[in-house]
């Protein structure tokens, strides 16, 4: 007689082991003992960032500076001293030394444990000066992204002089103040390095009538602000070509033109 399937041998096998054991609760004073636990590390927690000595302000470091000095930046600022570190402000820092201190183009606060505050500085660079009218010979400094920022006794070396010499054809309805500086800016960020160093004067006629002038007297008709890659390298190839030239004409990048007069 056959004997019992395989089938059968698992049934006969549950039925002696019975129910697996249910898992146990935990029982309401070990909860409770649980419960005290976290409410003492909580509490310890809060102590420990806010009330303890240990994680206090004692130092605030500050990094990046040109112009500006660290203790402008750190006087702005306004760290309270001994303040606890995790209820420092960064966000408000940071508006505050962007709107007082317009210099500064980007400001990283970060905490650093167990006691600082560190302002890592990032300074505008100005690539055109402004000259203030009326008298006093004050000259605003201007960014690559046309922001004014800064007014200086005393031109800068090595940073062109803008001039807006406005044709009557131009209406000032098409092409504002602004656009046109900001077609200016975009020309002095193009310009060759080489080129840029001894660049005096960035001139503005029109949109399209953006010009040069050396300091050494050579002149370039760069145009408009645009393709200005492609007038930098041809601009950088005529120079070479045409060293004893004194003009050069860069507009139409494709077919550039120089003389000597």
């Amino acid at each position: 007689m056959a004997g019992p399937t395989t089938a059968e041998r698992g049934a006969d096998d549950d039925l002696r082991s019975g129910p697996s054991p249910a898992r146990r609760l935990p029982g309401p004073r070990t909860l409770i003992i649980l419960s005290l636990a976290l409410v003492l590390l909580g509490g310890a927690t809060v102590w420990l960032l806010y009330g303890s000595s240990w994680l206090r302000v004692e130092r605030v470091s500050v990094s990046g500076t040109r112009v500006l000095t660290q203790a402008q930046v750190d006087e702005t600022a306004d760290v309270t001293p001994g303040a606890p570190l995790i209820s420092v402000d960064l966000d408000g820092i940071e508006a505050r030394l962007r709107q007082k201190l317009p210099r500064i183009d980007s400001v990283e606060v970060v905490r650093d444990w167990p006691h600082g505050i560190d302002l890592k500085v990032v300074e505008r660079t100005p690539v055109l000066l402004v000259e203030k009218p009326g008298k006093g010979g004050k000259y605003v400094e201007v960014d690559a992204k046309g922001v004014r920022f800064a007014t200086v006794s005393e031109p800068l070396k090595g940073v062109p002089l803008l001039e807006m010499e406005l044709a009557r054809s131009v209406a000032p309805r098409r092409f504002g103040a602004d656009r046109l500086v900001r077609a200016a800016v975009r020309v002095a960020g193009d310009i060759p390095d080489a080129v840029a160093r001894s660049t005096r004067l960035v001139k503005v006629r029109s949109y399209d009538s953006i010009s040069l002038e050396l300091t050494d007297g050579r002149t370039v008709m760069w145009g408009s602000g645009e393709k200005g890659r492609a007038k930098a390298r041809t601009l950088t190839a005529l120079m070479k070509a045409a060293p004893d030239a004194r003009h050069f004409d860069v507009s139409a990048p494709t077919a550039p033109a120089s003389s000597a007069s």
